[in-house]
């Protein structure tokens, strides 16, 4: 019983738990703030957890080789704590759920997730590697919020503000993401966009992004007028103060400048969904 539980909490490291729960949390947020019914937002809850898992454990599949050359003990494949034929199946069962799960929010918003997923899933199998790597994650973040809405009852259009927004905000996490692992990935070959910017030039595109998504939320959503001023007041003063204070060697203040901001625009998000139906 103790050795299952321990492959079983293996199995859940290996799936990128951290953003896993973090997409998915804001999701069902953005579910419950536009007004999905109880059905509703089980059913974008079930879909993106299921696609979340299906993209993050075959991040960890692909990347077994990598990760065992550089000597990441933070994977459990690499530390055997799971096989990697368990995380290859565990990728199908999750992409299976991840179907009809979508589909339970109407075809067209289906669609819409399935999409996502599988520009999540086309990260992962190589154009991570090329300088188009910020695409599937703009790509993906930008069909996230659309999908949540597109299951609405008497809604055919998205906004154009909330994919434009998510896309900006997934752009910016790309960098964000990426960040700690730029020396790995140097050395087992992996050469995306935030590689060939280096660290420095990645943190002020993520910054520059995740500052555009406040802009274009405080000034399209329909929003309490005070908010869409302060919210990019502060993202503005937040990112400023991080980069001042990175000055120093080996400085995290940009990375945890640009998680706060990224905080920010999802909060602003989720304070906008009920201007969907509105």
């Amino acid at each position: 019983m103790r050795r299952t539980g321990a492959r079983v909490f293996a199995l859940v490291r290996a799936s990128h738990p951290e953003p896993t729960v973090a997409v998915t949390a804001v999701a069902i947020g953005l579910a419950v703030s536009t007004g999905r019914d109880g059905f509703g937002v089980a059913a974008v809850a079930v879909a993106v957890l299921s696609g979340q898992l299906s993209v993050g454990w075959l991040n960890d599949y692909l990347d077994a080789d990598r990760d065992s050359t550089v000597g990441r003990t933070d994977k459990p494949v690499v530390t055997r704590a799971v096989s990697q034929r368990a995380v290859a199946v565990a990728t199908l069962v999750a992409a299976i759920v991840c179907v009809p799960a979508s589909l339970a929010s109407g075809v067209t918003a289906g669609v819409v997730h399935l999409l996502a997923v599988a520009s999540g899933w086309a990260y992962n199998l190589g154009v991570k590697s090329t300088p188009f790597s910020v695409l599937p994650y703009a790509i993906s973040f930008g069909l996230l919020p659309a999908f949540v809405v597109l299951g609405l009852p008497d809604v055919s259009t998205p906004p154009w503000w909330l994919p434009a927004a998510g896309a900006l905000l997934g752009a910016g996490a790309h960098f964000t993401n990426v960040l700690p692992d730029l020396p790995d990935d140097a050395a087992t070959g992996v050469r995306g966009l935030p590689h060939r910017l280096g660290a420095a030039g990645s943190r002020v595109a993520a910054a520059a992004l995740l500052l555009a998504a406040s802009v274009v939320l405080a000034a399209a959503a329909p929003v309490d007028p005070l908010v869409a001023v302060c919210v990019p007041v502060l993202a503005a003063l937040v990112l400023a103060a991080g980069f001042l204070a990175g000055c120093r060697d080996g400085s995290r203040a940009p990375f945890r400048a640009v998680l706060v901001v990224a905080v920010l625009d999802v909060a602003l998000l989720l304070a906008s969904g009920h201007a969907v139906v509105a």
